[in-house]
């Protein structure tokens, strides 16, 4: 998800008086806002109400992971700080959602890195591919400092703890769980394992690195060097 690089969608009226309008974006602007530009006719048509705005949205979201990582701390944003950040007023945002605590959620999921599409042609591959969007995950500026925030506060949150499971932590792990099925079926893993433990030896080395050691290195060559040391083990070879 790239930054809001302009507000000039996010147009004030009397219904929402709280807009903090940019005075060199509304003089950018002017009276074509709300006017559908490829339509030559445009001008001399009436002016529908107030346009859809994606890039007011983009702004939202974005401006609640900025925070989120700003402050460390789910507590104490509010969905003022944000609409203040956003350049927004706060009816714009709980037209889109009804409190902070979707807000945080909604923000989550757009700093989502998109996984990688498993090849199925090897388990070291698809292993491999699913480090790889971790490495990513973990290293992605846009939440830089969720994962800390959401390691350290979101269980006093029980609503939004609930939410994030379903909508991401859940949707991280049905991938993995299938991935390792699939190797515990062709006989290529060990089938006495339970599987929530091979998941925990999959996912640990990353999320310790980002969550505990502060200063260690997500270099790319991460992801391979682990799938080698999960599919061949750490005894040493006689």
């Amino acid at each position: 998800m790239q930054p809001a690089t302009s507000r000039s969608a996010v147009e004030p009226t009397s219904a929402d008086p709280t807009v903090h309008t940019d005075p060199a974006v509304e003089a950018d602007v002017g009276p074509t806002v709300g006017i559908d530009v490829e339509d030559p006719g445009a001008a001399d048509k009436p002016r529908r109400g107030r346009p859809r705005s994606e890039e007011a949205e983009r702004a939202i979201l974005h401006a609640t992971l900025r925070l989120l990582a700003e402050h460390q701390s789910i507590t104490g944003l509010s969905v003022e700080a944000v609409a203040q950040e956003a350049g927004v007023g706060k009816a714009t945002i709980y037209r889109r959602w009804p409190g902070k605590e979707a807000l945080i959620i909604a923000a989550i999921e757009a700093a989502e890195v998109t996984p990688t599409v498993l090849a199925g042609r090897s388990l070291r591959e698809d292993l491999v591919s699913v480090l790889e969007n971790m490495r990513r995950q973990a290293i992605d500026k846009r939440g830089d400092g969720l994962m800390g925030v959401v390691a350290g506060e979101i269980r006093n949150h029980p609503e939004l703890h609930r939410r994030y499971h379903e909508v991401v932590v859940e949707k991280r792990r049905a991938i993995l769980r299938d991935l390792l099925q699939r190797g515990m079926d062709s006989g290529e893993l060990r089938a006495d394992l339970p599987m929530e433990v091979l998941m925990d030896l999959v996912t640990g080395p990353i999320l310790v690195r980002k969550l505990v050691r502060e200063n260690a290195s997500l270099d790319p060559e991460l992801p391979g060097q682990l799938a080698d040391a999960l599919l061949g083990g750490i005894r040493a070879r006689s």
